[in-house]
């Protein structure tokens, strides 16, 4: 699938640090609006220029405080002052903590006890979990909520964002140079990143400045967005990937963002802001992939459509698009200028890829794991591989281990990814163990991703090491290749793969299948009925697969899968 450069005109450079980002995008983009949003039912807008005094401000404040290279945690919702605050906190010599809002109580005050932070920032939905608490929290030296407080709400260790910001200002009218002068440390931890669980089972991924430089230079270099980028901020900002690909490669671009105020608002914010690029994860696109097909047979057009997407192939082939003049109809659901779309996370069904693609919305399937800030490999814009996730991106080197395994005879041989560059992080927080274990003894990270490399270099994903299914006959099956399977059945909403070993009796590939009980065919029907049809259907998957792959049992779950923030199944929690 080949397509030219839609959006690339200018030339990207090359940032030394987070404070040079910020300076430059300021000077060349000035008033120019980085980011719009609605606050208390109000909108609101933040131009380059705003933003880098807010960093300023906000770094002198931490100077001020006597919190400059000090643990600074912030959580909540995407808001201008999580950006600002991230930015300013590694730009003072300190180390931000990003933490996911989903978080229990509990485990927001074990992280921030384990993480030995000395300040937490947090957004309007988290008032409530930090306002009242002051015997939990008296070991910060700084509380603060960046939507204001009603006056009652006092505590020595509570400021508010504004006020912070107010301190910066007084202090740089002042004197205080210290933002603009520090030199700054490209090789010591800045980003502390927690994955999901308790302390006990969790694990610090430490990144340095000079991790997160790298990445987002890669990412610009690789992608073909500029100035001319709008997008729709739609996933969680404690993630690594949304804030390298979202947040931070947003400003590095000197493009526009509108922050999406509610996941129930979220087409209807694409339709007014009308952004030619969205940062996704799977999930997200096979939802618009459905929810447009969903449209057009509700309207009795498929025969029609279908015929279209096959028109737009044969003109493409011959050098011709009219694919917005076909489907200007399904594209205006998305404001009418959704152009491209950039997912990472999990792979997507070729198919969904190939219908957005003929609709005229180009999806680049990409690579990235936090330990590696997080990008690894991206489809770049002038070729793209169906099932690859891209070729490694700039200053990255991709290779696989394969360990004892033996070249197979039915398909390439797979092994573990292993990577290396200066997006690759530091290591595990109070972890010597697992960090000692992560990597090779000529430093290369190894992923736990099972995959290949193609002739061109590009990455094929088959598989998670921890997840793979291993038969009593030295066979291994991943999951994922089954459930990607079972993702093109019309039936199934979404699966998981597991191997479930019963009285002693050999493994059995056996699928748990979540039925989507609104399509026509299962309408109506009887348990016994919805099984029997979802049972059918995986066998005539069964038939395309090899025998030693054949999903052997099924089981039938009426609800959907816990997932976590970034729409990831919580496979762990699946028995």
């Amino acid at each position: 699938m080949r397509m030219t450069n839609p959006l690339h005109s200018i030339p990207p450079i090359f940032y030394e640090n987070l404070r040079h980002l910020v300076y430059a995008t300021a000077e060349k983009f000035g008033d120019k609006p980085l980011y719009d949003y609605l606050e208390g039912g109000e909108k609101k807008s933040v131009s380059y220029r705003q933003f880098a005094t807010m960093v300023e401000e906000f770094a002198t404040a931490l100077d001020a405080h006597g919190l400059a290279g000090g643990r600074i945690v912030m959580i909540g919702e995407t808001h201008p002052a999580y950006l600002a605050t991230y930015i300013a906190t590694v730009a003072t010599g300190g180390v931000i903590i990003p933490m996911d809002k989903e978080l229990a109580p509990e485990q927001v005050e074990a992280f921030i006890k384990h993480a030995e932070a000395d300040a937490v920032v947090y957004t309007a939905g988290m008032n409530q979990r930090f306002r009242f608490n002051e015997e939990a929290y008296s070991f910060l030296r700084l509380r603060v909520p960046v939507s204001p407080l009603p006056e009652y709400i006092k505590g020595e260790n509570l400021i508010s964002y504004a006020d912070m910001l107010a301190n910066g200002r007084a202090a740089l009218e002042g004197g205080n140079k210290s933002y603009a002068e520090r030199e700054l440390s490209m090789d010591d931890c800045s980003v502390l990143l927690f994955t999901s669980g308790t302390t006990g089972t969790s694990k610090g991924v430490m990144l340095s400045h000079g991790n997160i430089i790298a990445a987002l230079n890669s990412a610009t270099h690789t992608m073909p967005y500029d100035d001319k980028a709008t997008f729709v901020s739609v996933l969680p900002i404690h993630h690594t990937y949304e804030m390298l690909c979202g947040q931070l490669g947003v400003l590095a671009i000197g493009g526009s963002m509108f922050i999406n105020d509610s996941i129930k608002h979220v087409l209807k914010n694409f339709a007014s802001y009308k952004p030619n690029t969205l940062v996704l994860v799977p999930l997200f696109v096979e939802t618009l992939h459905k929810r447009i097909w969903e449209k057009i047979r509700q309207r009795g057009m498929e025969k029609k459509v279908r015929f279209a997407m096959k028109l737009a192939e044969s003109m493409l082939a011959v050098g011709i698009d009219i694919r917005k003049k076909l489907f200007s109809e399904i594209t205006e659901a998305f404001g009418g200028n959704l152009t491209s779309i950039v997912c990472g996370g999990a792979p997507i069904n070729p198919r969904i890829l190939k219908d957005l693609y003929l609709f005229g919305i180009t999806v680049f399937e990409g690579y990235g794991i936090t330990e590696c800030s997080p990008l690894v490999a991206v489809n770049s814009a002038r070729v793209l591989r169906p099932r690859s996730v891209g070729a490694p991106v700039f200053g990255c080197e991709v290779r696989i281990d394969f360990g004892d395994e033996e070249a197979p005879t039915d398909g390439p041989r797979t092994g573990e990814i292993l990577v290396k560059g200066p997006n690759v992080m530091l290591g595990y927080y109070k972890n010597e163990e697992a960090t000692a274990a992560a990597f090779t003894e000529d430093g290369f990270f190894r992923t736990g991703d099972i995959g290949y490399l193609g002739k061109d270099g590009y990455i094929y994903i088959t598989g998670r090491k921890k997840n793979v299914i291993i038969l009593s006959n030295g066979k291994n099956v991943f999951p994922e290749e089954l459930e990607e399977y079972l993702a093109e059945i019309p039936l199934v909403k979404e699966s998981v793969v597991i191997g479930r070993k019963k009285d002693g009796a050999e493994v059995a590939i056996t699928a748990i299948i979540v039925p989507d009980i609104q399509h026509p065919d299962l309408d109506g029907k009887t348990p016994s009925q919805v099984y029997d049809l979802v049972y059918d259907a995986v066998m005539a998957v069964n038939k395309r697969l090899p025998t030693f792959k054949h999903i052997t049992g099924i089981e039938i779950r009426n609800e959907e899968f816990e997932k976590n923030t970034s729409k990831k199944i919580k496979r762990y929690l699946v028995t």
